[in-house]
């Protein structure tokens, strides 16, 4: 097993076929107390896990929001839309099978961003970036990024997968970022600075 932080060099994949990025968060009441706070954190806020494969330095696909199997082979599947951080575990998951993701793709980069309209990082309560190794079907943590309270930002760049010769190597980015909401290249075009 390996371990990241930010800054640290990018770590060798090698021996890891499979891995795995999930992001979790709670909903929160915001500063409501009372009926409203409640109804607030029963609607939660909707975060979201993109992952952009990138080839030649161009996003040419993407897992997230309504694209789940964006390669139709299963190498890079997303698990769905949660929409209220209610889920128990990580509330979107991203599994990536490197021996089946074409030799164009470059890169994968994951990005949580608050993208649509009226969402944001601060709506939420104990937001988490995990990165797991699932070779054999369990998972091990590689790491778990806890993004900083501070700032109106509502897109983090959490990691970038890249080819290296013949293998994957994986980078800790936690890149925190503006976007205008519910803009898909404004997403695509953060995901590769």
């Amino acid at each position: 097993m390996i371990t990241l932080k930010k800054d640290d060099e990018a770590a060798d994949l090698t021996g890891i076929t499979k891995m795995s990025v999930g992001v979790s968060w709670d909903p929160s009441a915001g500063a409501s107390g009372g009926l409203l706070g409640i109804a607030r954190r029963k609607k939660g806020v909707d975060l979201d896990l993109i992952a952009i494969l990138v080839q030649g330095g161009d996003p040419v696909r993407f897992a997230g929001l309504d694209s789940l199997d964006p390669l139709g082979n299963g190498s890079v599947l997303h698990s769905g839309d949660e929409q209220t951080g209610a889920a128990s575990g990580d509330d979107e998951t991203v599994h990536v099978t490197f021996a089946n993701v074409p030799a164009g793709i470059d890169s994968i980069v994951f990005v949580a961003a608050a993208f649509k309209k009226g969402t944001s990082f601060i709506k939420a309560n104990n937001v988490s970036f995990k990165i797991y190794d699932a070779t054999g079907g369990d998972t091990q943590p590689v790491a778990d990024i806890w993004p900083s309270l501070l700032g109106a930002e509502n897109a983090n760049a959490i990691a970038r997968a890249f080819r290296n010769g013949g293998s994957w190597q994986l980078e800790v980015l936690d890149r925190k970022g503006k976007i205008k909401q519910g803009d898909m290249q404004a997403l695509l075009r953060f995901a590769i600075e």
